[in-house]
């Protein structure tokens, strides 16, 4: 958690400037806390008060941090402990789960007011040996105040402290997904899948060789400090951060490239809205997604099409009751890529294969799996190339349309090769629930009264032309 940010103008050159290399996600799950049975026994607590090197006002004791419902709590509270006027809590995996690379995410819902500091951020396995900074620090989210921006930080030893971050905009007051990428080349920052920032460590470039060893994570909720300032609105308390989930991820063995197959394991996704994972009695046991609800999607970032050309989507499902219907897209669903049915099978862990074949010009998506329907579990999703190229419908052409801003606040605009006009919209939030209608007017449904989420709009067009996109707010 850093206590000052400011960029480096020497570090300009540890920033990887190009576009991300296209690579099939080989994640594998390898630790989680779901936080469904209280806190861990992965967790242990900081406690105290004394600045923590950043002038922070607040104590850090157990009692503020507790689960509800499935979420970790953490919250900042006005009240006099060890002679200072606020308490939160801080958690850390130091000595219990440390790793050295892979994909670390978690899903948190911030507050927001003058003095806050929440952050999610990672340190050296060897602090208490070495100290700060040289055993390095991976700032994974920090926010301040009343500023709606993520940042994400390095910082480390270079003949003294160093560090380099960047930032990106971050909508208030929703659940986000905060991670990053770590490899032996380089740290990647991801904001709901979408990446804002890289920095590389290969060789150990401008000191960075302490990024090559375990770290652990952290949690906490500070409340004033060096860099957000000693104010606090104290209107704002308590204050809570909340925690869904912290999830790691590291790389297996690289499947065969999207020429031959490409096999994405479903709880391994850069993102999940919505899913749960759970053990997997499939062929290869591991772990599949389940208790899926009409709304809810998967992402897998940077998925290669190396040659224009067909491609089979095989879907390996299970479904215990009346089946259902999944679909896909590509980059955020602009691109759909159509339904496919999944049948009944007898059983949640009753395992059979679905397949859809797809046209896909060549290019590096994010592709998504969207579960148009509950009633359903999905273990993995296998993307084979099996043919050239068919023409593009006019049909496909016609069914382009893209929505902006996404994800949006008061207005959502939609451009398109269709026309709209004379048609009909219908908006469905998270459970499949329509939630709003209404004639279709080049594109302009107001959604100013709806609720923060994620969402389907639906446009039926004159000619009877369907097309479907998601959108949050």
């Amino acid at each position: 958690m850093k206590n000052f940010f400011t960029t480096l103008a020497c570090a300009l050159s540890l920033t990887a400037l190009s576009s991300v290399a296209a690579h099939a996600q080989t994640y594998q799950q390898v630790w989680s806390d779901e936080f469904t049975n209280g806190i861990s026994s992965s967790w242990q607590f900081d406690t105290g008060g004394g600045g923590w090197g950043n002038n922070e006002k607040q104590y850090y004791q157990v009692a503020n941090a507790t689960v509800v419902n499935g979420e970790l709590q953490i919250t900042a509270r006005r009240e006099n402990v060890g002679g200072l006027p606020y308490t939160s809590a801080r958690l850390k995996t130091q000595g219990i789960k440390e790793f050295t690379y892979g994909k670390v995410e978690a899903r948190i819902k911030l507050p927001l007011g003058q003095g806050l500091w929440p952050a999610f951020w990672m340190l050296g396995g060897n602090i208490s040996s070495v100290g700060w900074p040289r055993c390095g620090e991976i700032d994974v989210m920090e926010q301040i105040n009343t500023d709606s921006r993520t940042y994400g930080t390095l910082h480390w030893d270079n003949n003294g402290h160093a560090e380099y971050g960047s930032n990106t905009p971050t909508a208030p007051n929703v659940y986000h997904v905060y991670g990053i990428e770590w490899d032996a080349n380089a740290i990647r920052w991801y904001l709901d899948g979408v990446q804002f920032h890289e920095t590389s460590i290969a060789n150990g470039v401008g000191g960075t060789e302490e990024f090559q060893k375990p770290f652990f994570l952290l949690l906490n909720l500070a409340v004033a400090g060096n860099w957000p300032g000693q104010a606090v609105d104290e209107s704002k308390l308590p204050a809570t951060m909340f925690v869904d989930y912290v999830r790691v991820y590291q790389k297996t063995n690289t499947p065969p490239p999207p020429s031959t197959a490409v096999l994405l394991q479903a709880e391994a996704a850069s993102l999940n809205n919505g899913m749960i994972v759970e053990g997997c009695s499939d062929t290869g046991g591991g772990q599949n997604v389940g208790y899926v609800d009409a709304g809810d999607y998967l992402v897998f970032n940077n998925i290669n099409f190396p040659t224009s050309g067909t491609y089979n989507i095989e879907y390996r499902v299970a479904s215990g009751a009346n089946g259902g219907t999944i679909s896909a897209d590509l980059n955020a669903g602009t691109i759909p890529l159509g339904n496919t049915t999944i049948p009944a099978t007898g059983g949640w862990q009753n395992w059979t294969t679905v397949s859809k074949t797809v046209n896909v010009d060549a290019g590096t998506y994010n592709f998504g799996i969207f579960a148009q329907t509950n009633g359903w579990n999905l273990n993995w999703i296998r993307i084979t190339k099996v043919g050239a190229r068919t023409a593009t419908s006019v049909a496909d052409k016609a069914l382009s349309a893209q929505l902006y801003p996404n994800p949006v606040t008061n207005q959502l605009n939609i451009t398109s090769d269709v026309d709209l006009a004379g048609g009909h919209y219908q908006i469905m939030d998270g459970h499949g629930k329509v939630v709003a209608s209404g004639a279709t007017t080049d594109g302009y449904p107001g959604i100013a009264e709806l609720k923060s989420g994620p969402y389907m709009l639906i446009i039926i067009t004159k000619n009877n032309q369907k097309i479907t996109r998601r959108f949050s707010k």
